[in-house]
């Protein structure tokens, strides 16, 4: 049998910004797409960072701190999201197998790896990718109510 490749099973569209986005506009598109992270790309279209929505959760005044939602906004669009992503993500290629993509993520306690070929973004691997493949395996295994 075949390995399964994370081409197979990756998602190809893929919400990014720009590395000169600042992090209000980077927090907002999160919350309009209701996508759990925001890959962060160069001019040249490669990843250099990336934001989640934890990420944005840790950053965020918590309600028993007295910070405004003026200020929060202000601060937020004052804040390049260079200065709020993970720099340097994980990223790995298309042919790489399933396998190794998933003990880089539970290696590294991490939700998503993104997909690059020659430099550029193709797309993300994400656990709910992951949990797609497992449930399908489960149900072509028999073993679904396990």
């Amino acid at each position: 049998m075949a390995p399964y490749l994370v081409r197979d099973f990756m998602t190809y569209s893929v919400t990014t910004v720009n590395d000169d986005t600042m992090l209000l506009e980077a927090a907002l598109l999160l919350h309009r797409t209701g996508r759990r992270h925001l890959p962060i790309i160069n001019a040249d279209g490669k990843a250099v960072g990336i934001l989640s929505d934890r990420d944005l959760k840790r950053l965020t005044p918590s309600v028993l701190t007295p910070v405004s939602l003026e200020d929060q906004n202000r601060i937020f669009n004052e804040t390049p999201i260079t200065a709020a992503m993970t720099k340097d993500p994980i990223t790995v290629l298309p042919d790489t197998t399933i396998r190794q993509a998933v003990d880089l993520m539970v290696g590294r306690k991490i939700s998503c790896v993104l997909v690059e070929e020659k430099d550029k973004l193709v797309g993300i691997l994400t656990i709910t990718d992951v949990l797609g493949l497992l449930a399908r395996l489960l149900d072509e295994s028999g073993s679904a109510s396990a």
